[in-house]
């Protein structure tokens, strides 16, 4: 009696876990110009925090490599997400804008582009995940 007691618990215990799983995201940036600096990622979960850095879901960068960036985005829950991407190609870690606001560094979103006067809205990059995801990026 007491063996099948823990057991129960034990398959309550993992199904919970289970039911809260964890996916990748695979992404490839293509377009990259050079092998300077670091292509950088933000992912957003929301409009109302998309490209707010105080918002950032999760970021991370990879080095650069002229022509293609490969990388992986791990443990992201089930849900609704956007990504944002520049080639920091001098380093500094912050996308360089200038007077007006204009990007001066190539950036790039999943599934969307800049538009004449601004960047794509969250719904025009969101995308879905609810197991292994990949994602295919062209950098402006």
């Amino acid at each position: 009696m007491k063996h099948r007691f823990l057991f129960c618990v034990v398959i309550l215990l993992l199904g919970n876990f289970w039911s809260y799983a964890q996916h990748k995201v695979a992404v490839t940036v293509y377009g990259v110009q050079s092998n300077a600096g670091n292509v950088c990622f933000a992912v957003y979960k929301t409009a109302d925090n998309f490209l707010k850095d105080d918002s950032v879901y999760i970021s991370g960068k990879e080095k650069a490599s002229m022509g293609k960036v490969d990388f992986s985005i791990n443990n992201l829950p089930e849900g609704k997400y956007a990504i944002a991407i520049f080639h920091d190609e001098n380093n500094n870690e912050k996308l360089d804008t200038n007077l007006l606001g204009i990007p001066k560094e190539k950036v790039a979103f999943s599934n969307a582009k800049m538009r004449t006067f601004g960047p794509p809205k969250f719904d025009d990059c969101a995308f879905s995940v609810n197991s292994y995801t990949e994602i295919r990026i062209e950098i402006n």
